[in-house]
């Protein structure tokens, strides 16, 4: 941010001004819990391997904990589809075998390929400067994009992209795997 900005636009007439960026202090553990996936998360993604569900069923256990830390309030996301890929790359980091997606942009699938590498190893260094700034520019941001609305959202357009014969493939297999 320029020192100045402000002063500036107010000298050329404009009305916008910019609010000064507050400094948080952070602490080691909030910034571990952050990062890192939550023991009931890894414990309900282990069980739902055992049970024999798909990698996709495994990592909506890591997206359903992002959406549950944006409403507590732990941090925000910047849209539903930022929450959803935050969790994907903590469960691929986790180690689910999820694939990178093959519809998505170049650097989208580099970074799934990277999340997967670091799934694989068990090396676990972490920058601390990266991940508390991660952290901080994912607290600027709103809590809207975990709202029920939000994810409604989300999900209807998700489904509208995929064909008819898709989406039925999808419901009879949900409907032959349902729990009775």
């Amino acid at each position: 941010m320029k020192p100045f900005g402000c002063l500036r636009r107010l000298a050329l007439g404009t009305k916008r001004t910019i609010a000064p960026v507050r400094l948080q202090s952070f602490d080691e553990e909030e910034t571990k819990a952050a990062t890192m996936p939550e023991k009931e998360t890894l414990e309900r993604a282990a069980e739902d391997k055992a049970e024999g569900k798909s990698p996709s069923t495994q990592a909506g256990e890591f997206v359903r904990e992002e959406i549950e830390h944006i409403r507590e309030g732990k941090h925000g996301a910047r849209s539903t589809k930022q929450a959803i890929a935050i969790g994907l790359s903590k469960a691929r980091r986790a180690g689910v075998k999820l694939r990178p997606p093959m519809k998505a942009a170049k650097t989208t699938r580099e970074q799934a390929a990277r999340d997967t590498r670091r799934g694989k190893s068990r090396v676990k260094k972490k920058s601390t400067k990266r991940s508390r700034a991660t952290l901080g520019a994912l607290k600027r941001e709103g809590h809207s994009a975990a709202s029920k609305k939000a994810l409604s959202r989300q999900a209807r357009a998700a489904a509208a992209k995929r064909s008819a014969a898709s989406r039925s493939r999808s419901a009879k297999k949900a409907a032959a795997t349902r729990k009775k």
